[in-house]
């Protein structure tokens, strides 16, 4: 009997070179999208910040540069709370509870103390529970967000000037909170931080040097 040896399918002639050439374009393709994706995530930080700013988003505050004045509305007690991260060796108070009129300015201070034998560089992040009230809370003096040196030992004071908007009386899922919680975290900026900043204060390097 004769054995009939069936017909292979005709290999692949493409050129190498078309393959080459869109393995090319896929690459670039790839490139493009990861860097489209890195440009967004960049740009969301100063949109997300923005947003955060508008919203009172996640109990982030306001910025204002004065007070309205107290309006005839029931007071709010206004609470503190400190922290400070793992690696950070100060002991961070808040000040009492205050009660505050709609409108009204008021000035408290938090303080801090450098337990250890170093300066350190802190730098302090906030929020204000119940979260409702972020966009209500409007703060003309703070310190969060920009660097704080301690010396060995030095104690200081950390003052805030704020006032909640009387604006919170009209908005149905605020007028009936009672009490705002305004809460600092302070973090330990690390020894590269701390020598560029002593680099770029020289009197505070002289002070320093003079401590130990």
């Amino acid at each position: 009997m004769t054995m009939r040896s069936e017909a292979r399918p005709p290999a692949d002639i493409r050129p190498r070179g078309r393959k080459r050439n869109r393995n090319v374009v896929l690459v670039g393709a790839s490139a493009a999208v990861v860097a489209i994706m890195v440009a967004l995530t960049y740009a969301s930080v100063p949109l997300y910040r923005l947003f955060c700013q508008v919203t009172g988003f996640a109990g982030t505050t306001q910025i204002a540069t004065k007070a309205p004045g107290a309006v005839a509305a029931a007071p709010i007690t206004v609470r503190f709370d400190a922290n400070v991260a793992a690696n950070m060796p100060w002991r961070f108070a808040p000040p009492d509870p205050v009660e505050v009129r709609l409108g009204e300015q008021h000035q408290i201070a938090f303080t801090a103390v450098n337990l250890s034998s170093e300066p350190i560089l802190g730098t302090a992040t906030f929020n204000v529970t119940p979260f409702e009230t972020g966009r209500y809370f409007n703060k003309i003096q703070c310190f969060c967000f920009t660097e704080q040196l301690l010396l060995p030992g030095e104690r200081k004071e950390f003052p805030v000037v704020f006032f909640v908007d009387p604006a919170m009386a009209g908005d149905e899922d605020a007028r009936d909170i009672a009490a705002i919680t305004l809460s600092y975290t302070f973090y330990n900026k690390g020894r590269a931080a701390l020598e560029e900043y002593l680099r770029n204060h020289p009197l505070a390097a002289h002070a320093n040097e003079g401590s130990k």
